[in-house]
């Protein structure tokens, strides 16, 4: 019997049913006795994962550490640098939250901000001939690198794919985004000299790797991480989740003072509702053009003298661009920013 496709409504539906059951683990209260006893002085740590009120937390001397999670101190996430205190057992329990540098969020099932990853230094972001590119997706990542301060960095992998012609054409469909800055890397895991200036770019840096479904990224970890095995076994043991471990947003050490965080969530990510201003923010080649339309509640849809069709004629802005700009314009700003005023 063949499988009924499910629609994008129902599949939504899922979604939302199961970040439902994933804020319930993750908002439960601790079990921390109230006469638990506090070992030492403070000290501070990365939490590497999280599920519920388990963490491990990596401490200065990059052992790694069960901690509990002290109520009404927020929600730690992967990435984050807390405050924490040793108790029996070899266990700890964070006690406070330090400041983010940057956060990586996605909307949840109440289209409120979720964060992800915190403390981000580099967005990757892995494309691949199959399954087909999708340069809206695409554009969302490289807007929330833009608007959270982290440098982008695209990756094309499994190049081995395709054939020299084929392999050309798909370089230049891409090429609109070296020419406006960000960092491009062509990379086939059967040629390990191709990653090479990828593993440089990771280097004393905290990476996140996105992207599609079936782009390789499983395989690119397991290439970059030779140890992965050992350390989802060390994150196991410091958290007591076994295979749960792998399914939550995991930060990884890399060789020469790198992270890596790997993320079940990014996959389907989604920017949540922002204003005009900070969309035309994340598309960084409009800058110059900003404030130079004839209205200053320009679309760049329809409107005359608009300085950023102008330089899309001109061949500055590539024009896949601004339409994905108009796309999300649509879907993420507020009703009164976007089309109700048309």
């Amino acid at each position: 019997m063949t499988k009924r496709r499910l629609s994008e409504r129902q599949l939504e539906r899922i979604r939302a049913i199961q970040e439902r059951r994933r804020s319930r683990v993750e908002t439960r209260p601790d079990t921390i006795p109230a006469d638990t006893e506090l070992i030492g002085e403070p000290e501070t740590g990365r939490v590497m994962v999280r599920y519920g009120a388990n963490l491990a937390v990596e401490d200065m001397a990059g052992q790694l550490v069960h901690c509990l999670v002290r109520r009404n101190i927020g929600q730690p996430v992967c990435g984050d640098c807390v405050v924490w205190q040793r108790i029996a057992d070899a266990q700890g329990v964070v006690t406070a939250l330090l400041p983010r540098s940057t956060v990586l969020s996605r909307p949840d099932f109440n289209n409120q901000p979720k964060a992800l990853a915190v403390n981000l230094s580099q967005l990757i972001v892995l494309i691949a001939p199959e399954p087909e590119p999708s340069s809206y997706l695409i554009d969302q990542y490289l807007v929330a690198a833009e608007l959270i301060g982290v440098e982008a960095i695209l990756v094309g992998n499994k190049m081995d794919l395709l054939n020299p012609p084929a392999r050309a054409a798909f370089e230049r469909r891409f090429a609109h985004y070296s020419a406006i800055g960000y960092r491009t890397f062509w990379t086939t895991l059967h040629d390990l000299s191709t990653l090479a200036a990828l593993i440089a770019a990771l280097a004393n840096h905290t990476s996140v790797l996105v992207g599609q479904s079936g782009v390789g990224k499983s395989s690119l970890v397991k290439i970059l991480l030779p140890d992965l095995a050992i350390q989802i076994g060390q994150l196991s043991t410091a958290t007591g989740l076994g295979r749960h471990t792998t399914s939550a947003t995991t930060c990884y050490r890399l060789p020469d003072n790198g992270r890596l965080i790997d993320s079940p969530g990014v996959r389907s990510f989604r920017l949540g509702a922002i204003s005009r201003d900070e969309l035309q923010q994340g598309f960084r080649e409009f800058q110059p053009y900003l404030g130079r339309c004839r209205f200053a509640d320009c679309h760049h849809d329809h409107e005359p003298d608009c300085a950023i069709r102008d330089a899309v004629t001109a061949g500055v802005i590539a024009p896949e661009r601004l339409t994905n700009f108009q796309h999300l314009r649509t879907a993420h700003l507020p009703r009164s920013h976007s089309d109700a005023t048309q």
